[in-house]
């Protein structure tokens, strides 16, 4: 555990066992109902603690722990600074038991704690300036700040130590791994981009292919039902042909046949004939045309 950690632990159980304080409590728990005494004892409080953190920071050899010390400094004189209205606020508030030259002189109260809070070194100002308009507070008389004549500092202060120093590399490392593992998502995202825009684009050039595939499946759909339309017309006439027509070119068929053959009898001709017939009227010429060649060649 560093030192930082260590300061910011010790304040943070300071903070939440405060209540437990018994001297504190006590000294709160003195001024009754008078709210603006109980506000100003809390605020002149915490401006001790900060002081004295100041002055810790200050002596602090480690320059990282003096920058964290001086940064809880600023952030408590931030704290303190939003009390003062407040504190403004109560002083016009009449409180049974206050005399009232007490009650005239907390607006000088005020003004003095605000400038003792602004006063609080932090690491940056050595604290504010006096202006001529607040000359009455005489407890800033005698105030002084150390500082050298011509502004600089000695060079001691801008050395820096091998803790520093380490930081300081360590933040130079993770800065240069964070600014590369930036620049390979920088890429995949230009990558993505073009590959984005290229994609597009092919879909803009695709549009009127698909457009004219659209209209041609609809051509082709068309052309089909007509077709198959044609067709069953076609095939509802071949069907009602007349089943003696068919019967009449089978005979005609067969008696050329026997004809040619010479060799068949009248009978087997009837035979065929009759044959042929039948087929036409249970099959419509199927079995004719496959079938009856065969009984010709039994005879």
């Amino acid at each position: 555990m560093t030192v930082i950690d260590i300061i910011f632990r010790v304040d943070s159980i300071c903070k939440k066992y405060e209540k437990y304080d018994v001297v504190k409590q006590r000294e709160l728990n003195a001024y009754g109902d008078d709210a603006f005494a109980r506000l100003f004892a809390a605020v002149e409080h915490e401006i001790h603690a900060a002081l004295q953190k100041s002055e810790a920071a200050s002596t602090e050899t480690n320059r990282a722990a003096a920058v964290a010390m001086n940064a809880e400094v600023r952030r408590k004189k931030a704290r303190l600074m939003d009390e003062v209205p407040k504190l403004r606020k109560l002083a016009h508030k009449k409180v049974k038991g206050v005399p009232k030259e007490e009650l005239e002189v907390r607006d000088d109260l005020v003004l003095a704690l605000e400038e003792k809070i602004k006063a609080i070194p932090d690491g940056k100002t050595s604290g504010a300036k006096h202006s001529g308009g607040w000359g009455s507070s005489s407890s800033f008389n005698n105030i002084k700040f150390d500082s050298s004549s011509d502004g600089n500092f000695e060079s001691e202060y801008f050395q820096q130590s091998e803790e520093s120093s380490q930081f300081r590399n360590e933040y130079e490392m993770r800065k240069m791994k964070q600014d590369q593992g930036l620049d390979v998502i920088s890429e995949g995202l230009d990558m993505l981009k073009n590959l984005a825009h290229d994609m597009n684009e092919e879909l803009d050039r695709q549009v009127p292919l698909i457009e004219e595939i659209d209209s041609k499946v609809d051509k082709v759909t068309d052309e089909i039902k007509n077709t198959n339309v044609r067709l069953k017309e076609t095939l509802y006439e071949h069907i009602e042909l007349s089943w003696f027509k068919r019967l009449f070119f089978h005979w005609l068929k067969y008696g050329m046949i026997v004809n040619m053959e010479k060799e068949l009898s009248t009978s087997i001709l009837w035979t065929l004939m009759i044959f042929s017939a039948l087929c036409i009227i249970s099959f419509h010429g199927f079995i004719v045309k496959f079938i009856s060649p065969f009984f010709i060649l039994l005879y």
